[in-house]
């Protein structure tokens, strides 16, 4: 998707768009990051504006940090330019896809040994006290940013939710993080910001999750965001994954506030469906004691069976009375019920 630019102030690029993939048992959504920026002096319809990362051969071997940026609470992995002595939860300079920022390492070292499946950026310096100084005043004028665009979206009549706003620590440039539903066309916004701040402006288009990983806030179980506070890695979530943990359905129970799947069913996800690959699905039908049973539940955690007759009646059996035969069926020992019973 891309915008057409006319004004030859405004930069932009289409290939520069990623994409965020939500996927659901019934439906398929795909959010595209549109990257728009606008220089007072130059135009490049070729100009890539994330920063590119180092050449993989040139940090193999080196000591690898996994460094957080406070802007946008996303983690790279960063290898210092200089015999730099780095600790866990040193505050750093560091190049990001965005420009030169602030950043805290998370962990580390480790020594790189294939760079070539991870985008690798480098780490300046520690943060001086400067730093952290010209940080906190740019959060104050951050403010005034924000009410500021968020008026000038008003007045334009812009479908489009302003999320955050930041000031580069060593670049003339403001980032404007916004979500909307559809395309937006805001080039005669980007020129009031741009009279406005007398610098360079970058508008960056976001999904719901990234919003939720940038603001962060406390989840329904009373914790902080996973994409905020464990993880910025949006992996795609599912519904099958619910099912699988015999979770209920309900979708104020399996939500997050972003609107999407919770990020969380994943981590469970690979246990549940390694345990229950060993065991019948459910469904299948056994016969024990001369009575037709099928099975309406698994639960791999207590390592029971549940099962049902076709009259209604229930039973609990543990997952050790299942196993194959010599042929491959499933056969269950009851004990306490009947003898040995093959599926039907």
């Amino acid at each position: 998707m891309e915008h057409d630019m006319q004004h030859d102030h405004i930069n932009s690029d289409n290939n520069l768009n990623s994409k965020l993939q939500y996927h659901d048992e019934n439906e398929h959504l795909e959010n595209e990051n549109h990257v728009h920026e606008h220089h007072e002096h130059e135009r490049d319809e070729s100009h890539r504006l994330d920063i590119k990362a180092l050449p993989a051969a040139s940090v193999v071997g080196k000591p690898v940090y996994r460094v957080k940026i406070y802007s946008s609470n996303e983690t790279i992995f960063c290898v210092p330019e200089n015999e730099i002595v780095l600790s866990v939860h040193d505050q750093v300079v560091a190049t990001t896809r965005y420009g030169k920022d602030l950043g805290l390492i998370q962990c580390g070292p480790v020594a790189c040994q294939n760079a070539s499946e991870m985008d690798v950026y480098p780490i300046h310096r520690k943060a001086t006290e400067n730093d952290l100084q010209k940080i906190q005043m740019h959060r104050e004028k951050e403010g005034t940013a924000f009410k500021t665009c968020r008026q000038k979206i008003l007045e334009h009549g812009l479908e489009m939710k302003l999320v955050a706003t930041h000031y580069l620590l060593e670049e003339p440039k403001i980032l404007f993080f916004f979500t909307a539903e559809n395309r937006v066309d805001f080039r005669e916004l980007v020129k009031d910001l741009v009279s406005i701040f007398k610098m360079r402006i970058e508008l960056r288009q976001i999904g719901v999750r990234d919003e939720a990983r940038v603001l962060g806030g406390i989840g329904i179980c009373g914790r902080s965001f996973c994409c905020h506070a464990v993880t910025d890695k949006l992996n795609p979530v599912s519904i099958k994954m619910a099912k699988e943990q015999n979770i209920s359905l309900n979708s104020l129970k399996i939500s997050g506030p972003c609107g999407r799947l919770l990020c969380c069913l994943g981590y469970e996800y690979d246990f549940y469906h390694c345990e229950k690959s060993s065991l019948p699905e459910e469904g299948r039908k056994f016969v024990i004691d001369k009575e037709e049973y099928y099975i309406t539940e698994v639960n791999v955690i207590m390592n029971v069976i549940t099962m049902k007759s076709v009259n209604g009646r229930f039973l609990n059996l543990p997952t050790a009375s299942f196993h194959r035969d010599e042929n491959g069926h499933w056969e269950v020992n009851s004990e306490p019920i009947g003898e040995n019973s093959k599926t039907v």
